[in-house]
C-alpha cells in the first residue's frame, strides 16, 4: 500500500513590485490581500536585483521603528546603516543586520559611498519580524553578523546547503539570538532534501532565484518571486530542485528562503513603522515621534540630497 501523501503547501502567494524607501523596487509577498500576517512574521521584502550606474543607488532615509525587529541579509551591494542612538553599520554581500527596534529607533539604510559612486549590482531582503507584548519597549539592539560567523550546513550527499542565520538544522547551530523562536534558513538544493520543522511553527517558502523548485510532500512547484505558505502536519517539508541543468545530468540548483516561527499570538495594531498591541500604543508612538523623544541623526539633509538626486539620474535614464 502506498503511503499517504501530505499536503503541505496550503497556499501559493506571487510577490508584488512596489516602490519602497527612497524609491527602490521591491518584491512583496507578505503582507498581500488576504493575508497580511504569518505570525511572526509581518513583512518580507525583496530588494532588488537591481544594477545602478553611477549615481544611481538609492535606500531609505531616515525613519522610525518601534514594536517589532527589521532583519537585513545582503546577497549583494552594501547598505550602511546609522541610528539615533549612534551605532553605525556596513552590510556587505553576505552580511545579516538583526535590528530590535524595541522601544524605537530612527535609523537610514542608505546605499554605501562606494556603491553610489561607481555603481553596481544591488540585492537583499529585509523581514520585519514581531515582538511580544512583554519586548515591544525593550531597548533597541543590533546583531551585526559577517558572513564567515553565520554556518552552513551541508547534506551527506552535497547537493543540499543551508546557510542557518536563525535555528537550526541537523545540530548545525545559527549565532544570531532572537526573542521567540525563529527559524532563517537560505536553503540552496540542486537534488532533495526534506527539513524538520519543529511543531507548531508557522512557516513561509520564498524562492527569490530563477529556477522553480517542489515543496512539500505533493511537490508543489514554486517559481521565482512566489511564495509558498507551509502546512507541516507534522511531517518534515520536502524540497526538490526542478529543472534540468542544460548540458548535464543533474538539476539547477534552487535557492529559497524559509522562514519559520512559533505563532506569537497576540492582538497587532500596525501602522506604518510601527507594531503594536493597541491603537493607543501606536498614537502613543506617533506623538514620541512628533516631540522628539526617538532623537534625531546627523547629517538627515545630505542624506535627502543623496536620495533626490539618485532619483533624478534614474528618471533620466529611464530606469526604475
Amino acid at each position: 500500500m502506498a503511503s499517504k501523501v501530505f499536503k503541505q503547501v496550503s497556499r501559493v502567494i506571487t510577490a508584488r513590485r512596489q516602490r519602497e524607501g527612497g524609491g527602490f523596487i521591491v518584491r512583496r509577498p507578505l503582507p498581500t490581500t488576504g493575508f497580511d500576517y504569518a505570525d511572526p512574521f509581518l513583512m518580507l521584502d525583496h530588494m532588488g536585483p537591481a544594477n545602478y550606474g553611477p549615481g544611481e543607488a538609492v535606500g531609505a532615509p531616515d525613519h522610525p521603528h518601534r514594536g517589532f525587529e527589521t532583519v537585513t541579509y545582503m546577497l549583494s551591494g552594501e547598505f550602511e546603516h546609522h541610528d539615533s542612538h549612534g551605532n553605525h553599520g556596513l552590510l556587505k554581500p553576505g552580511w545579516v543586520q538583526w535590528m530590535t527596534a524595541g522601544s524605537g529607533v530612527i535609523h537610514s539604510e542608505m546605499p554605501s559611498d562606494e556603491l553610489l559612486k561607481k555603481g553596481g549590482r544591488f540585492e537583499g531582503f529585509q523581514i520585519w519580524v514581531n515582538l511580544p507584548a512583554k519586548d515591544k519597549m525593550i531597548r533597541p539592539r543590533y546583531q551585526d553578523v559577517p558572513p564567515e560567523d553565520i554556518p552552513w550546513f551541508q547534506s551527506t550527499d552535497k547537493k543540499t546547503n543551508i546557510k542557518v542565520i536563525a535555528g537550526e538544522v541537523e545540530g548545525v547551530t545559527a549565532t544570531i539570538d532572537t526573542h521567540t523562536p525563529i527559524y532563517f534558513l537560505d536553503l540552496r538544493t540542486s537534488g532533495r532534501y526534506e527539513l524538520n520543522i519543529p511543531e507548531g511553527m508557522s512557516a513561509i517558502v520564498y524562492n527569490y532565484y530563477p529556477a522553480d523548485i517542489l515543496v512539500g510532500q505533493e511537490k508543489t512547484k514554486i517559481s521565482e518571486s512566489q511564495m509558498a505558505v507551509i502546512k507541516a502536519q507534522g511531517q518534515p517539508v520536502a524540497f526538490e530542485a526542478a529543472e534540468s541543468e542544460e548540458g548535464s545530468d543533474g538539476k539547477k540548483e534552487a535557492r529559497v528562503l524559509v522562514l519559520a516561527g512559533t505563532p506569537i499570538g497576540e492582538e497587532v495594531a500596525r501602522y506604518g513603522p510601527f507594531v503594536m498591541n493597541t491603537d493607543e500604543e501606536l498614537y502613543q508612538a506617533f506623538a514620541d515621534v512628533e516631540t522628539g523623544r526617538f532623537g534625531t541623526i546627523p547629517g538627515s539633509t545630505e542624506r535627502m540630497r543623496k536620495t533626490r538626486e539618485a532619483n533624478e539620474l534614474r528618471n533620466k535614464a529611464g530606469k526604475e
